[in-house]
């Protein structure tokens, strides 16, 4: 007994075809749930370890750039809590906090992973001694207060106030020296001052300077260093009117 075999049609192969494809897409589909799972599933894990977990949590606080601060000052002031997640902490707060401090000119604050904030603090730089009461506190060129002294340091000028004179006073003294050449600013010993237009300084040589008001401070200073380094020797150098020095023997 023989059996016949129905010879193969165009048509069942297309049904295979399609059969393989349909396979092939099914298995497709399958596998990107499955890797858009896995995604979403490392995601939830990556962002429960970054802000929430202990593992990536503050564990210290580095501070650079301190002379005047103490290191555990700025800590105390940047306030930062240990064990917090290193990705929640604000660091605009924390930078707000340490440039409260006066002896802080700029702060930045960042994050040094896995475990640790960074604040870099620049500190004011002292241009003069002004004297409070029996107080001596170094100024920078703006004027803020923001150390002690027991003596005045060699080669700062001590602001010497008038009692009728105010803070704007300081204020206008400070920049006056900040606006003078370094090299004349080390030869000037004290700076009286009475008002911000009543101006007055005596140099480590015994010789005044008649300044005036604290306008045009940068060319007054400008001109006085001519003047010291000039072949002209002088007890008196008046700037008050830069564009027109005298000077008395």
């Amino acid at each position: 007994m023989s059996t016949s075999t129905r010879p193969r049609t165009a048509d069942d192969d297309t049904r295979r075809l399609f059969e393989r494809r349909r396979r092939r897409s099914r298995w497709a589909s399958w596998r990107m749930l499955a890797v858009a799972g896995g995604l979403l599933v490392a995601g939830a894990v990556a962002a429960w370890l970054v802000f929430f977990s202990s593992v990536l949590a503050v564990s210290s606080v580095e501070v650079v750039g301190t002379d005047v601060l103490t290191v555990d000052e700025v800590r105390a002031a940047a306030a930062v809590p240990e064990g917090e997640p290193l990705a929640r902490v604000d660091l605009d707060a924390v930078g707000l906090r340490v440039d409260a401090l006066s002896a802080v000119a700029e702060v930045e604050v960042s994050r040094a992973w896995p475990d640790q904030i960074r604040v870099e603090v620049v500190e004011r730089e002292v241009v003069a001694v002004v004297a409070r009461g029996q107080s001596l506190r170094g100024i920078d060129g703006e004027g803020v207060e923001f150390r002690r002294y027991d003596e005045v340091p060699e080669g700062l000028p001590l602001i010497d106030l008038e009692p009728e004179a105010g803070d704007e006073t300081v204020r206008e003294a400070a920049k006056l020296v900040a606006a003078m050449p370094a090299s004349t600013a080390t030869k000037v010993e004290t700076i009286t001052a009475s008002s911000v237009d009543e101006i007055t300084l005596v140099l480590r040589d015994g010789a005044t300077v008649v300044w005036g008001s604290a306008d045009e401070s940068v060319a007054k200073g400008e001109v006085l260093d001519v003047l010291l380094n000039g072949d002209v020797e002088a007890s008196v150098y008046d700037v008050s009117v830069p564009g027109r020095p005298t000077t008395r023997p």
